[in-house]
């Protein structure tokens, strides 16, 4: 005779079990808090743990990434290129060791990912004079509509003030970094976007087969 089932059964899960995952941000005031943001709009923020570890190159964020991967199924690295001397090395290190450890890099900052937002543009930065990179792509930036006032350290609610360019900019950033991937050359063109889906993946409950 087939087991009757019991009030006291427990239901089997419907859902399949949500991804443990870790941001490092190099940055402690405007990526961090946008990406705060990002993951709040999605849901995403109970399987999300987005900090600053009080590292600034990217070489020293990797391997603190290395360190905490154990605890996670996923540990992001979201680094910009910049000028900094430890990037390339920073690269090496994720690719070699982890397969938990994913670089998330803008060329050369994140503020291009911003101003995909706005416009698709090629246009390579590089430093002039005392102005870095990083000053020359802001400039631009402060140039768009609402983006006057932009600061890295003032950029709250920033993510919400954008959402509706949002699918523009992810369509955008898809577009150039495939463009910079066949041109071999990466300045500027972001990986944001892709960390941008993984926070929508992680909001959405995936039913198990």
């Amino acid at each position: 005779m087939a087991r009757q089932p019991s009030r006291f059964d427990r239901p089997k899960p419907r859902f399949k079990p949500q991804a443990r995952v870790l941001v490092l941000c190099e940055d402690k005031k405007s990526s961090l808090t946008y990406l705060k943001e990002a993951a709040h709009h999605f849901r995403s923020q109970a399987e999300v743990e987005i900090v600053h570890c009080e590292r600034n190159d990217p070489l020293s964020i990797v391997k603190e990434a290395m360190k905490r991967q154990n605890s996670f199924d996923t540990v992001y690295c979201a680094i910009d290129r910049d000028q900094h001397e430890t990037f390339d090395a920073a690269l090496v290190l994720a690719a070699e060791n982890s397969e938990k450890v994913v670089i998330i890099a803008s060329y050369p900052c994140y503020e291009y990912w911003l101003l995909l937002h706005f416009q698709k543009t090629r246009k390579p930065y590089a430093s002039v004079g005392n102005h870095s990179s990083c000053d020359l792509l802001a400039k631009d930036l402060r140039k768009k509509e609402g983006m006057s006032n932009y600061d890295k350290g003032t950029s709250v609610n920033l993510f919400d003030a954008l959402i509706k360019k949002l699918p523009d900019a992810r369509k955008r950033a898809e577009e150039v970094l495939s463009d910079a991937v066949k041109d071999n050359e990466l300045n500027p063109s972001t990986r944001l976007h892709e960390l941008i889906e993984r926070f929508e993946q992680l909001g959405t409950l995936q039913l198990l087969a």
